[in-house]
């Protein structure tokens, strides 16, 4: 992963002593609200429905084990014992006292973490497949890609005040594990002419009060124009981006708006200007932040040691474990291992103080130290021997850390929801945790198979109801709360948008309804199809005719 140079080190530093300035200041009385708002936004801090909420920012999901310890170690001291995994593959601390944050910064900064591009009207922080550099079906690595596009983006002065954040996604891999459709730039490594790899790049997705799928802006430009090519995207979304309303602020609606042919044209047009100058990438400069992400020392092993088999043969909580939790690795006799951070009575993506000093340990001792976050907000440990995947079972099954739930109902994407967020209208988390409770029972999950639930508690979509196979979103009806469910969303390779099944429900009918759906894709699935599959072929009348009964 990437570490810090001394110049890093120094902006990191000034950063923190201007924000703890501003904050005196802020406190004392000397700078309002409105003057505040803008300063503590470029510092990952929100005010929240009971507390500040301080969003610390995870570069592409990337965190070492000392890392992780000091999250530990200030989710003990500054917060109530425990951190929440975001979808942006960030980490929130939902409980901080306003006073502590500069202390809190200055904490991170000693271990190479900031809360820089989490919040305000700027880049956001670049996402990427989870597996990225250790998928055995990864066309190329796309970290160094991200770190390039991050060093670019973080204090880039024409683009800190955009209309609206922004956000990048980037995939090197056929299976689009990283959502890239759904974001306002999404980059793939694809092979172009004579096999060379190089980007295609679209623009335009996003979620929210108006969901649309990204559009292809560059079918393809060379590796060395990357960066020319998102600085004309940004430029064109910086010049005519609206900024009279923050709910149309967004590049999606502006090519929405004038079309994608018209934005295509000013991109390239922009892009003309600036293709060959200061900020063309070269092979130097490339190999500089590909040094960054060289193969750990690795040992040379056979794949399916004669004691992994043993174990799955004997102990059937370890293999059904194996068969969810565990993913192919490029290197022979390892294995990609995901946590599911998912445990019935928790709400999806919080960890514990002591869970991550744990995690921190089991990735010492399995997984030469590092950590990767998921947008799914749960947490991978990336390369681990075969030989030792049981040892690592149950060491996590001593932690309430192997629920076998990857890719299943119960492995959610949820919100904070009305718990926490001020702009929330109902809960998300206790309809997780109603929907776990109604489902908490591994064969019966199995028997559904791959099934993805998304939960928002608002319009903005944090919860990525719009792309959930089941989404559920919470609404305000006279003031009480409602949850109005969608089916047929995907964030994959065939990104969809799931339609609205009807009108909404009370909290106490989500998990009936969430079972009645499950039972009509039960009833009429095929054999090894998906729900999402079954849906695509059946629509979504078989469903709403179940729920709301025939309609004449």
């Amino acid at each position: 992963m990437y570490r810090y140079d001394k110049y890093d080190e120094q902006m990191l530093d000034d950063r923190i002593k201007q924000f703890r300035e501003q904050t005196k200041n802020y406190l004392s009385g000397k700078l309002s609200d409105k003057e505040y708002l803008p300063l503590r936004l470029q510092n990952g801090l929100y005010i929240q429905r009971l507390a500040p909420m301080l969003r610390i920012a995870v570069p592409y999901g990337m965190l070492s084990s000392t890392q992780l310890r000091k999250l530990a170690h200030i989710t003990t001291h500054f917060d109530k014992g425990y951190g929440h995994f975001t979808t942006r593959q960030n980490i929130q601390l939902n409980w901080p006292h306003l006073e502590d944050v500069p202390d809190i910064l200055e904490s991170l900064s000693e271990v190479q973490m900031h809360a820089i591009q989490t919040s305000g009207s700027c880049i956001r922080n670049t996402t990427t497949d989870q597996f990225a550099g250790v998928a055995s079906n990864e066309l190329e690595d796309s970290r160094p890609y991200c770190e390039i596009i991050r060093q670019w983006s973080s204090f880039h002065p024409e683009f800190a005040f955009l209309p609206r954040k922004f956000k990048i996604a980037v995939c090197g891999t056929q299976i689009d594990q990283a959502a890239t459709q759904v974001h306002d730039i999404g980059i793939h490594l694809i092979p172009g002419p004579e096999n060379q790899i190089g980007f295609r790049i679209l623009a335009g997705g996003g979620l929210g009060r108006t969901p649309l799928i990204g559009k292809v802006v560059f079918e393809y430009i060379e590796k060395k124009h990357l960066l020319t090519a998102l600085e004309a995207i940004l430029r064109t979304y910086n010049r005519l981006g609206r900024r009279d309303n923050k709910y149309k602020a967004r590049i999606k609606i502006l090519i929405k708006e004038i079309g994608i042919t018209e934005f295509k044209k000013l991109a390239n047009q922009e892009w003309l200007k600036i293709k060959d100058g200061p900020l063309t990438l070269t092979e130097q400069e490339i190999e500089r932040c590909k040094n960054y992400f060289v193969d750990p020392p690795y040992v040379s092993k056979e794949n399916n040691p004669d004691e992994l088999r043993v174990k799955l043969d004997k102990n059937i909580l370890f293999h059904n474990w194996f068969n969810q939790n565990v993913n192919s690795h490029k290197k022979s006799g390892y294995s990609i291992v995901t946590i599911a951070l998912k445990e019935t009575g928790v709400a999806p993506g919080d960890v514990s103080d002591q869970q991550l000093r744990y995690i921190a340990d089991l990735a010492d001792e399995y997984s030469f130290g590092e950590v990767r976050v998921t947008h799914h907000q749960n947490v991978v440990l990336a390369d681990v021997q075969q030989e030792k995947l049981y040892s690592l079972w149950k060491k996590l099954t001593e932690k309430s850390l192997a629920s076998a739930s990857l890719n299943l109902l119960t492995d959610m994407i949820c919100c904070p929801g009305g718990d926490f967020c001020a702009l929330a209208n109902a809960k998300s988390i206790p309809i997780a945790e109603s929907i776990q409770r109604q489902f908490d029972n591994y064969e019966v999950l199995k028997k559904i198979g791959e099934l993805r639930i998304n939960i928002s508690g608002c319009m903005n979509a944090c919860g990525h109801h719009h792309v959930g196979n089941i989404g559920i979103l919470g609404v305000d009806k006279k003031g009480k709360e409602f949850y109005q469910i969608s089916l047929g969303g995907s964030s994959q390779n065939n990104t969809s948008l799931g339609k609205i099944l009807g009108p909404s429900f009370s909290q106490e009918e989500i998990p009936n309804i969430v079972k009645k759906l499950v039972n009509v894709y039960l009833t009429e699935k095929t054999s090894n199809e998906k729900f999402i599959d079954t849906y695509q072929r059946i629509g979504i009348e078989p469903f709403k005719e179940n729920i709301y009964g025939k309609v004449d």
